[in-house]
């Protein structure tokens, strides 16, 4: 049996979350989920020069969005709190202290200036680039020199200077490194602030993380964690380090240019961008799950309590994965499709509200919708898809463009000048303005004038519209009204005769 797991996820506010970042926090959350441990969200802020202020807000919201909950975090506590790092400096400054003190670190002195000037030398000399541990050899009396002078100091690693560091992947199996590649890396900066290296390992053995998911460029890294892990003699968590995301193309890591549909549309980057793209939050998180794990080889729609019961680390691909933006696009409207019309009908309200301009509140209230959504949930595959469909609802009067366009093939504008007003004239005298009445009395029209159904069907849509594609006609006939309909369609007839006038 699986034992229960505890997770985190530990996104940075010094930008907004990446969809690859993304799709580590789901993995880490389908693995709490499956072995029914926890899922824990930390904040590691301490890179203050580079905080956003609004990254935080957009970060919470966009998990929460993807339907990703957690069982302790910033926002709703929990026994391992506090859950940001920048509340927990004492933490990291007892760790390096003790390291210190136990000789697996040392307090660096090295100013900017001549960190800058042993990079130069170690270039001009054709070296590899990366401190010299000049610190690390310092008698205590250099030391006491030093801070004499009001020098102030970072902690570095005291990193082993031969032999190996190794650690089992649950995704990629055991990964060895030479210890003589590691730097001395710096623990704690000058202004208390720890690093990466020392605040993660610190914070993971505080919170009880069982299990370690972190994206693979974290790879590098993990060999000073180890070493951290067994200075201070905490069990070591399991590692798993996720494939990276390449471009829709395949060919190299995914960037925000990259992002395009085949029809050359747009795909965001970044988590919190996909609401306002027309994506559902249930359509993201199954494509996310299919990149680097699969439910089995044919199933590609899937619930996400399918993907929590089956979803298993060894079973992640460590091999790098394509974002296919086009299968992105059709399981959104796979999704769209399932909904049930009411549901359809209240999601997409505030895309048709923005969208058209008109108040949400009305467009709740407005019926003319109710015949149309139904076409309209079968043709998009995003819900920003939906006003091109609806919009000719929602003003005075259409744009008809060219009037040659009411003129349909094979059809003279003549011909489409008789036909308009024997369209008019028929409508005005139908009682009953549905969709089987119109469909009815359009087609007895045809058949008694020996015209082609779509000889008639199509300056009506172009009337009524100004569009050649539309949901069908006859729950626009129904949508616009009698009136509104036959409004359009004198407005239609009249310029048409203009044209011909002017011709």
């Amino acid at each position: 049996m699986t034992q229960p797991a505890r997770t985190r996820f530990a996104p940075s506010p010094t930008g907004y979350l990446h969809i690859g970042g993304a799709r580590t926090a789901l993995f880490a959350w389908l693995y709490a989920r499956h072995t029914g441990g926890q899922f824990i969200l930390r904040i590691e802020d301490t890179d203050r020069k580079r905080y956003v202020l609004d990254a935080l807000d957009k970060i919470i919201a966009g998990l929460r969005w993807l339907g990703l909950d957690w069982d302790e975090g910033p926002d709703v506590g929990g026994p391992h709190a506090p859950y940001i790092q920048s509340q927990r400096l004492p933490k990291y400054q007892e760790a390096a202290d003790w390291l210190v003190a136990h000789g697996h670190a040392y307090r660096c002195y090295c100013t900017p200036e001549e960190l800058a000037e042993m990079r130069a030398e170690q270039q001009a000399r054709k070296q590899k680039v990366g401190y010299d541990r000049r610190c690390r050899w310092l008698t205590q009396e250099e030391r006491a020199a030093k801070e004499a002078e009001g020098r102030s100091w970072v902690v570095r690693l005291a990193a082993p200077l031969e032999g190996e560091v190794a650690f089992e992947d649950e995704i990629r199996g055991r990964v060895t490194f030479d210890v003589r590649e590691l730097q001395d890396a710096v623990l704690l900066k000058a202004d208390g602030y720890p690093t990466y290296h020392l605040a993660v390992v610190v914070d993971d053995h505080d919170m009880a993380i069982t299990h370690v998911i972190r994206g693979e460029e974290w790879i590098s890294s993990a060999p000073l964690h180890v070493l951290l892990y067994q200075f201070f003699g905490w069990d070591l968590p399991a590692f798993a380090h996720t494939p990276s995301i390449l471009k829709p193309s395949g060919k190299g890591k995914l960037s925000k240019r990259d992002l395009k549909t085949p029809e050359g549309g747009n795909v965001p980057i970044m988590l919190h961008e996909y609401p306002d793209y027309g994506y559902l939050p249930e359509a993201l998180f199954n494509f996310l799950s299919g990149i680097g794990w699969s439910l089995d080889d044919r199933t590609e729609i899937y619930d996400r309590e399918t993907a929590i019961k089956h979803f298993d680390l060894k079973a992640i691909n460590p091999a790098p994965a394509r974002f296919p933006v086009e299968k992105l696009d059709w399981m959104n409207g796979v999704y769209i499709r399932q909904l049930d019309v009411e549901e359809f009908r209240r999601r997409l309200l505030p895309y048709l509200s923005r969208d058209l301009g008109v108040p949400e509140a009305e467009l709740a209230q407005d019926r003319r919708l109710n015949p149309l959504l139904p076409h309209v949930q079968e043709r998009i595959k995003r819900l920003t898809e939906a006003a091109q469909w609806v919009d000719y609802l929602y003003v005075d009067e259409v744009d008809l463009g060219d009037p040659q366009s009411l003129v349909p093939r094979k059809t003279t504008p003549e011909e489409a000048l008789v036909i308009l007003d024997a369209i008019i004239e028929t409508l005005e005298r139908v009682d009953g303005w549905d969709e089987e009445t119109l469909e009815s009395t359009l087609r007895a029209l045809a058949e008694a004038r020996g015209w082609k159904a779509g000889q008639v069907f199509a300056p009506i849509r172009q009337a009524l519209t100004g569009k050649k594609v539309t949901p069908p006609l006859f729950p626009i006939l129904v949508a616009l009204g009698k009136d509104a309909s036959l409004t359009r369609l004198r407005r239609a007839l009249n310029q048409l005769r203009a044209h011909l006038e002017q011709a």
